[in-house]
């Protein structure tokens, strides 16, 4: 099952990665699916110390970025490791 496996969770915010079940990074206060929202949708993938209003779905969702051409390298990075999840995030 998913939420036994460890995965490799990596905060888009401040790049701390960890590899962790699902469980764990959910009581560290990770936003990570399957916790918190699920795989292949844009949400926030932070750690417990960073701010979501730093994140691509911020940055889509105010408007800052229409399309993947508005987007940085390490935007468009984070929006293909989300659009590959759980697979991309296997140690």
């Amino acid at each position: 099952m998913i939420k036994e496996m460890k995965l490799i969770h990596i905060c888009e915010v401040c790049g701390k990665t960890k590899i962790m079940t699902s469980e764990q990074a959910f009581e560290e206060g990770w936003d990570y699916p399957p916790k918190m929202g699920a795989f292949g949708i844009v949400s926030p993938r932070t750690c417990g110390n960073c701010d979501m209003r730093y994140t691509l779905r911020m940055a889509i969702q105010t408007g800052r970025i229409k399309g993947i051409e508005d987007m940085t390298p390490e935007q468009r990075i984070v929006l293909n490791r989300i659009i590959n999840e759980p697979a991309s995030i296997q140690p």
